[in-house]
């Protein structure tokens, strides 16, 4: 047996703040970047069209009416011309584009997901995953999520499966991606996220958050864990601190995200970054996934599965379901993961 070894590209970058065509254009120059220098796959921060909206920890949601109005404006949807424009440039590239976006739907205006889709190296969408449940203040904008989107894909580069935020801290949905064969993991963050004032209480630790649920995923799953965190640049930064005295000095002392690689012993394998955005490069060697198995294989002999066993209902959620003329409505309408 073979094993793929790749150059990964990991964006840790900031959007064009809530303008999905600019947006659209930068990710597909970083996409040519990545390739440039060889790398195989580029995966991209969480929501990075158009933006993660962190003006939720800022601000009462009384105040944030137009933010969300011009997020929900800015939003995408998985066959609408912007993931088709990203999925020409990956084609054209060779390379494998795992990208965050807020998803809208065309029957609502206002219903928005936290989503992210695997790119094939042949422009076709892998995988469409919408985060199972948003966290803490981002229930204010995103809706829930169904399973559809947790699945494993097998690509020339190994078995690839992906996870948003804070999914990585949910074991059950980490082991469904481990009980698939999972070899690259793929995680996205936000550029911050502020869960406190920090001039009254510890703020929520990003960086240490990143590195504790990556780490223990590689470990646990004898991986690669891919890891791209947003980057806050000062256009945003500014755009959020003009409208309240307290938005940048709170941002400000927030701790950031990071990006990085971790590798089967669940210790980096590539620089850390967090304070400059760029592309961060890492190599990945899947025939270093293959000894450690001997000590934990979670999904083979280090697991009773006598004692322990999990469903995952993985049937995309639907508003509606029509039964006309009597008929049962076709099956694939409950799988498909492409289309609201």
């Amino acid at each position: 047996m073979t094993y793929p070894a790749f150059k990964a590209a990991l964006a840790h970058v900031a959007p064009v703040f809530l303008d999905k065509d600019r947006t659209v254009e930068k990710a597909s120059s970083l996409i040519r970047e990545a390739a440039r220098h060889g790398a195989q796959i580029i995966v991209f921060p969480e929501t990075y069209i158009p933006a993660f909206p962190v003006w939720c920890a800022l601000q009462a949601p009384i105040h944030n009416h137009d933010l969300f109005c011009e997020l929900a404006a800015n939003t995408i949807q998985v066959d609408g011309p912007e993931l088709a424009t990203i999925a020409e440039v990956a084609r054209e590239c060779g390379i494998f584009v795992s990208m965050g976006f807020n998803e809208g739907t065309h029957v609502s205006g206002g219903c928005i997901w936290n989503s992210n889709v695997l790119i094939s190296d042949e422009g076709t969408v892998l995988n469409h995953h919408r985060k199972i449940v948003p966290t803490f203040y981002e229930k204010l904008v995103w809706a829930p999520g169904d399973g559809a989107g947790l699945v494993v894909n097998p690509t020339r580069l190994g078995q690839v499966g992906m996870l948003i935020c804070g999914e990585n801290t949910n074991p059950l949905a980490r082991f469904t991606l481990l009980a698939q064969g999972e070899q690259v993991h793929l995680s996205t963050y936000p550029p911050v996220w502020p869960s406190h004032d920090p001039a009254v209480h510890e703020n929520y630790d990003l960086k240490n958050a990143i590195l504790i649920r990556a780490g223990a995923h590689a470990f646990e799953g004898k991986l690669f864990n891919l890891v791209a965190a947003g980057y806050l640049d000062r256009e945003a930064r500014d755009q959020l601190a003009n409208r309240d005295k307290e938005a940048g000095r709170i941002l400000d002392a927030s701790p950031r995200g990071i990006s990085v690689a971790i590798g089967p012993s669940g210790t980096p394998i590539s620089q850390i970054q967090q304070a400059d955005e760029g592309l961060l490069y890492a190599d990945v060697d899947l025939a270093l996934c293959v000894e450690p198995k001997q000590l934990h294989d979670l999904v083979g002999g280090y697991n009773r599965f006598d004692i322990f066993q999990l469903t995952v209902d993985r049937r995309a959620q639907r508003p509606v379901r029509f039964h006309d003329n009597g008929e049962t409505p076709d099956a694939d309408a409950d799988t498909l993961t492409f289309h609201s």
